[in-house]
């Protein structure tokens, strides 16, 4: 643990070496052993911490409060209805009153190029908390599953099935590229990743090994995978009017059990979260009135399946979220 990235803002992992990534995830597991066991690790007391969500959340609020209280520091919210930015308020101004308060802060929302300007402007470090282009935190607690789960990541095979566009297959795609693991995109080709970000990755795979492939093929995606990974195929602020046009597309790339079949045998199934997998939610029950599908992304019996880790995903936000923050602020 000699690496030092204090100061540093957590924008994209493609900042970011491989061995600075191992770091952050060695930092995470210790402070899960250290939370599992109660040992008091509130090592930035007296720091202070501000969020900023323009894009509701569960799992990043949570992880992000709940880290923070933990390492001792004081954490204030802000969503889109509490703070002036972009409003009356230019987002260069608010970052400098921003870094003048408090210590560091985390952004969720749009447009990457607004925590690109938080971390210009603020001059503290700023943690990119989901953007629609990246979604870094929640990588490093993909890894740290998979670690968990297999041991060492390279090597590793892990296929994305759905929009391989979005944020999540975006970062994926980084991430697996940095570490060595081998990833796959598994989507209709006009869904596939941007060539600009498949050649930067490219670049990087070519030095740590990973293999980065896409097909449109489900059964060669599946093959030999001891990762299969989905997300939602309409993204938060994406307009509704997709969603027929994404049914469409998607459905032949819904993880079910005959894909998990196909991957390795003790392969796992992993998502980040929310999931529609069934009925229980306003938006399930509507697409079931409207197109008859009873789930979408995933199935319900592979959601609910023993192969399945989304939960255990999600806890390991809070201990990734917490590395990263401690390591950058400490």
């Amino acid at each position: 643990m000699g690496l030092n990235i204090r100061g540093r803002s957590f924008l994209t992992l493609l900042d970011f070496s491989k061995e600075e990534i191992e770091y952050m995830l060695d930092l995470a597991r210790e402070f899960k052993r250290m939370k599992n066991c109660g040992t008091d690790h509130s090592y930035l007391r007296g720091k202070n911490i501000v969020l900023l969500f323009e894009k509701t959340s569960t799992r990043t609020r949570c992880a992000f409060e709940v880290a923070g209280h933990d390492l001792g520091m004081g954490v204030t919210f802000l969503d889109s209805k509490s703070s002036q930015m972009g409003k009356k308020e230019s987002l260069a101004d608010t970052a400098k009153v921003l870094g003048r308060m408090f210590d560091g802060i985390e952004y969720r929302g749009y447009k990457q190029s607004v925590v690109e300007d938080l971390a210009k402007y603020s001059g503290i470090p700023v943690w990119n908390g989901l953007t629609d282009d990246f979604h870094p935190t929640q990588m490093l607690a993909d890894m740290l599953t998979v670690e968990e789960e297999f041991g060492k990541v390279q090597g590793r095979k892990l296929t994305f099935f759905g929009d391989a566009r979005n944020n999540v297959a975006n970062s994926l795609m980084v991430v697996c590229a940095k570490l060595g693991m081998d990833f796959c995109a598994c989507a209709p080709k006009e869904l596939w990743p941007k060539e600009e970000l498949i050649e930067k990755c490219q670049a990087v795979a070519k030095e740590t090994g990973s293999v980065l492939t896409f097909t449109e093929d489900p059964a060669e995606g599946a093959k030999d995978a001891d990762v299969l990974y989905t997300d939602i195929w309409v993204s938060m602020g994406e307009p509704e009017e997709l969603w027929a046009e994404r049914i469409r597309l998607l459905k032949p790339y819904q993880v079910d059990q005959a894909k998990m079949d196909m991957a390795k045998k003790d392969a796992i199934f992993m998502h980040c979260l929310p999931s529609f997998h069934d009925r229980e939610t306003d938006i399930g029950e509507e697409i079931y009135q409207k197109f008859g599908l009873e789930s979408m992304e995933v199935t319900d019996e592979v959601f609910l399946g023993p192969k399945a880790r989304q939960f255990r995903e999600a806890e390991n936000r809070m201990h990734t979220i917490k590395a990263v923050m401690y390591a950058t602020l400490r």
